[in-house]
């Protein structure tokens, strides 16, 4: 896991420091897990897009994590970020946007565990039609209408989000697909980063992760198609199948392939 994380690059060609931390030796600790030992925590530099490349390089640290039967939890909030701060050896021009504990899952759920996932709903998610979009916002996708891409939403869909708030959008317009952010209030911290461009981030992740499975070869983009948008989204980037993705508006970076 180590190994994995040191080689993790993002399409946005923004390095992430990717940190593992013993939480005895550090004093770390978050009031919402109990029996942790080792946490993981990345730092980016206060550069535009930070929040897209942390989200969409955490996530793949958590997602190889999963696959390797080791449990994770995204942490924004509950913790003394002072000490992890300070253990991560913060410097001017850094951020530490988030952290997760690092172990093997309790067979059994705590009651305060399922209090909390019963809160945010976290084992449900908006239906496919709320969240993606056939053309324009006036017309919702449906899963039969989805063609290729049903299973790379499907994983779009399932991704994690602060407070299950999945903001991500997404208009399907032929080979292109434009994810778009729908803000709430109160997920910008002090420091000015934006915690749910850091789900956009994690949730472009998912897309470009399942399309590569799917066989589909895609690159990331940002050219705003300048559909009309309700006031409360914000365009955020667009996958577009590589055969037909303009050279001039690929970020610097190619995303790997997995």
């Amino acid at each position: 896991l180590v190994d994995f994380a040191a080689r993790i690059e993002n399409p946005f060609g923004i390095p992430i420091d990717i940190v593992f931390l013993d939480a005895a030796e550090h004093g770390l600790s978050s009031p919402v897990i109990t029996g942790e030992h080792l946490y993981v925590a990345g730092k980016v530099p206060m550069v535009p897009d930070r929040e897209l490349a942390f989200g969409y390089s955490f996530e793949k640290v958590v997602l190889y994590a999963q696959s390797l039967g080791i449990g994770t939890t995204w942490i924004a909030g509950t913790m003394n970020r002072s000490a992890f701060e300070q253990a991560m050896a913060l410097s001017d021009g850094e951020v530490m946007p988030c952290v997760s504990p690092v172990g093997y899952p309790a067979k059994k759920l705590s009651l305060r565990e399922a209090m909390m996932r019963k809160g945010v709903k976290a084992d449900s998610r908006l239906d496919f039609g709320e969240l993606f979009f056939d053309g324009s916002f006036d017309q919702p996708l449906t899963e039969n209408n989805a063609s290729e891409l049903a299973e790379v939403l499907r994983a779009v869909r399932l991704a994690p989000s602060a407070v299950n708030k999945q903001p991500w959008r997404v208009v399907v317009c032929g080979g292109k697909a434009h994810f778009y952010e729908k803000r709430s209030r109160g997920y910008v911290s002090a420091d000015g980063w934006d915690l749910q461009k850091i789900d956009m981030g994690i949730a472009l992740c998912h897309y470009e992760l399942a399309a590569a499975e799917c066989g589909i070869p895609c690159s990331l983009v940002m050219q705003d198609p300048e559909l009309t948008v309700p006031e409360d989204l914000q365009y955020i980037a667009s996958f577009v199948r590589k055969e037909s993705a303009p050279v001039s508006a690929t970020l610097q970076g190619e995303p790997e392939d997995e």
